[in-house]
């Protein structure tokens, strides 16, 4: 699922190539309820089963809107509440549409994307004299928010289902050179992640390995959260 439809079906394709699997791309709004509950009814139609859902989509803090990633004087409601919308009720509508075919599937796990920065606060220092602006605090708190929600979740549709989450540090995606370095030294692995390095956590916990963890926010970030 993805708000760019284009790019969801080139990503569906890609899958299809690579792992001679049956991908099917279904550009949908997050923000709209109504799009989302009809999305986790044609995943059943196609394949008539559910066995993994992961949320991984987000509004990040790379995003021009305004009011988002500014200084805190800055920042708008209007971009809060759009923040929220996707990052955490999306979430939340999306596995409550999906529980049931999750409840049926015998090993159904829901892994949620959250960050670094729904644990700790930002460090500002790191975006001095950049254009990335401040950190929102949407992004924040929906973040830390997904993290309370799959906790209420991961007892609320045990023993069924499993829920957990990933709480990833900062991704390498061209930031400016200065944020990089910065980064980097704070880092106990010294380096950005990549989406490789996330790759392993979400097999873990979407499989057999890690069938009786649940409930738990497994931190992705090169020792970032550890000094």
């Amino acid at each position: 699922l993805d708000l760019a439809g284009e790019a969801c079906r080139e990503v569906a394709e890609q899958l299809e190539r690579d792992y001679q699997v049956e991908a099917l791309p279904l550009p949908t709004d997050l923000t709209d309820e109504t799009k989302v509950r009809a999305a986790a009814g044609r995943v059943l139609e196609r394949f008539g089963r559910l066995d993994i859902l992961v949320n991984g989509a987000a509004l990040v803090g790379t995003s021009k809107l305004e009011g988002w990633a500014t200084d805190f004087a800055m920042q708008s409601a209007d971009t809060w509440r759009r923040a929220l919308d996707v990052n955490l009720t999306a979430a939340f509508v999306l596995t409550q549409a999906c529980a049931k075919a999750l409840g049926a599937s015998g090993n159904g796990s829901v892994v949620n994307m959250a960050s670094i920065y729904g644990v700790v606060g930002p460090d500002l220092r790191l975006y001095e004299g950049t254009d990335m602006g401040g950190h929102p605090a949407a992004y924040a708190a929906s973040k830390g928010g997904l993290l309370q929600l799959t906790q209420w979740l991961a007892t609320v549709m045990a023993p069924a289902v499993r829920v957990n989450a990933i709480s990833p540090g900062g991704v390498l995606r061209g930031q400016p050179e200065a944020f990089r370095e910065r980064y980097v030294q704070r880092t106990p692995l010294a380096r950005m992640a990549t989406e490789e390095d996330i790759k392993g956590a979400i097999a873990y916990l979407a499989g057999d390995l890690s069938a009786y963890v649940t409930g738990q926010n497994l931190i992705v970030d090169g020792g970032w959260t550890a000094w």
